[in-house]
């Protein structure tokens, strides 16, 4: 077992926090000060460089690499803040990679090179008004019309919505009960019948867009099936990976968190001396440094682990386990961040309570901390547990 890092991805690792760390920091304020998107010129930068496709196929314009190396290059975007980092996020962890797994050789090509080229962003539209985490119980429809199929329904809490140019949405695509009726369309935002609710008011996720889709008899082309009826499973599956970005984006906000705590306790002075001379700050450091490289070992855990599974995505004990214990660590080590820098931890200037409200989010987005219990304990008995009953 090797806890080193390769030249190579020690090489990608350093030349995404350079960047990170040159260009983002000034965006990350404006983009939490007006809860806008990145701009598609920076995204489009992102691109340039490499880091939107490092773990997509060479053949559709990605570097080709492992998720370990997505995961090390969305980290060192995600401590500067989740805004900035989001589009990262979803093009190396997210519904693109259901494309990449089960959308035809046509769809693939017409749809990854924008991704990988910051083009496009790929967004995933799940939850409806009466199903989130009982997700086999949507109910937007989907049917056959000739070479379309029609799609209508509300989506909620679809981040990016608005945003994003296409949307892997799950719908019924037959009448066949629970999840063996659900599969994923891809839709793309201007299409007819697509129209968008009112940006979400929440606690964080500030620059992160957050709307209701509503599809009207949304005609979409059927080259645009992602799964078919009865692949809802297929989907599940992929989702492991989106487990270990989401925990990754907790692991980052609490890694920030700690290098801010480190840097601020020994630039202030209490009684004459800087504050981390202090016991008590001392202990509160540590705790944090704990936490935060126990959560790293878990999702690397993960990541690796996806090279020796079949389908090359991580399990759902390993996913589950890293996204669940990463979840509660953001929320304990901002916390400890905001207790050290005192005022300046609760005051919105340095950055601290950002950190507080955005780690929150985590544990509900992706499949609550409990879901992820529930996840851990099944895979443990080796078999599900039907929450009906």
């Amino acid at each position: 077992m090797n806890f080193q890092l390769t030249d190579q991805q020690r090489e990608l690792q350093e030349a995404a926090r350079k960047f990170a760390r040159a260009e983002l920091p000034e965006l990350a304020r404006e983009l939490e000060a007006e809860d806008v998107s990145v701009p598609a010129e920076m995204v489009r930068r992102y691109g340039e460089m490499g880091f939107l496709g490092v773990n997509l196929p060479e053949a559709h314009g990605g570097l080709g690499l492992g998720h370990l190396e997505a995961l090390l290059v969305l980290e060192e975007f995600a401590q500067i803040s989740n805004a900035v980092a989001f589009p990262v996020f979803e093009a190396l962890v997210g519904p693109v990679r259901a494309i990449e797994r089960f959308g035809s050789d046509e769809l693939k090509a017409r749809i990854i090179p924008q991704v990988t080229r910051g083009e496009a962003t790929v967004a995933v539209s799940m939850s409806e008004p009466d199903a989130g985490t009982a997700l086999t119980d949507l109910a937007t429809t989907a049917r056959e019309d000739g070479d379309h199929i029609v799609l209508t329904g509300t989506k909620r809490w679809t981040s990016g919505a608005g945003h994003a140019q296409y949307y892997v949405t799950y719908c019924r695509l037959s009448d066949a009960p629970g999840a063996k009726g659900i599969g994923a369309v891809l839709v793309a935002k201007d299409m007819d019948g697509v129209s968008f609710g009112k940006r979400e008011e929440l606690m964080g996720f500030r620059g992160i867009e957050t709307r209701d889709i509503v599809l009207d008899a949304v005609r979409v082309p059927k080259e645009n099936l992602v799964v078919p009826a009865g692949g809802f499973g297929k989907l599940m599956n992929a989702f492991g990976l989106e487990r270990c970005g989401n925990a990754t984006m907790s692991l980052a906000t609490a890694a920030g968190a700690l290098e801010q705590a480190v840097a601020y306790t020994q630039e202030r002075h209490a009684f004459g001396k800087p504050i981390v001379d202090f016991q008590a700050v001392q202990l509160k450091l540590a705790e944090m440094a704990m936490k935060v490289e126990a959560a790293r070992l878990l999702i690397h855990r993960a990541a690796a682990d996806a090279a020796q599974q079949e389908n090359g995505l991580p399990g759902v004990y390993e996913s589950s386990i890293a996204k669940c214990f990463a979840n509660e660590i953001v929320r304990e080590v901002t916390a400890l961040g905001v207790q050290v820098m005192g005022g300046y931890g609760y005051h919105k200037e340095y950055g601290m309570e950002q950190r507080l409200r955005d780690g929150f989010a985590w544990g509900i987005a992706g499949g609550t901390t409990d879901v992820q219990k529930t996840n851990i304990a099944a895979a443990m008995i080796g078999r599900r547990f039907d929450q009906r009953r």
